[in-house]
Formats: structure tokens, C-alpha cells, sequence
């Protein structure tokens, strides 16, 4: 169960932090929901799968934030999101449990 929770709490953060952002047009708002989120998701990936994964896994979610800026100027805000969304959560799944 902790990994879909960890992937869950990752998803709520990309997706959450860019609405958040998006309505309130306040973007350090939308950071804060985006860092307490990829926060409570590390715990879980070190809990679950070990410090090193964590690390890993926090990386890959910093990067899909990243990542979803430039990707939004191709194919439109909410579809970049859900993008970088759909694949951090994939990579939670795989690899935010031990083997």
C-alpha cells in the first residue's frame, strides 16, 4: 500500500502545486503545495524503498517540475502536467518499494 500512497502524494503535489498556482496566481503559493507534497512523498519513498531510492525518486520529481515548463509551451499546460504527472507516478510505483 505505501508505494501507491507515496505515488499518489507525488501526483497531488505536480498536480495540486500547478492548480493551486494557476488560481490563485500567487506561484510561491503553488511551490509550497508542490515542496510539502514531494516532502511527505520522500518519507514515504525512504520508508518504503530505502534513502537512496528516495533520493532518486525526489530527483525525478524536481526534474518532471522542471520539465513540465518547457514541455507546456508544445503541448499546452494541463496536458504537461498530467504528462510529468503520469510518468512520476509510474516511476513511484516501480521503484518506491524494495525488491
Amino acid at each position: 500500500m505505501g508505494p501507491l500512497i507515496s505515488s499518489l502524494l507525488a501526483s497531488a503535489g505536480l498536480i495540486g502545486g500547478y492548480k493551486t498556482a494557476r488560481d490563485t496566481g500567487n506561484r510561491k503559493l503553488g511551490g509550497a503545495v508542490l515542496a510539502a507534497a514531494g516532502a511527505g512523498a520522500f518519507v514515504l519513498w525512504r520508508k518504503n524503498a530505502g534513502t537512496g531510492r528516495a533520493a532518486a525518486l525526489t530527483g525525478a520529481y524536481i526534474a518532471a517540475f522542471g520539465l513540465s515548463h518547457p514541455l507546456s509551451k508544445k503541448i499546452g499546460a494541463w496536458p504537461s502536467v498530467y504528462t510529468v504527472t503520469a510518468a512520476t507516478a509510474l516511476a513511484s510505483l516501480l521503484f518506491g518499494r524494495r525488491r
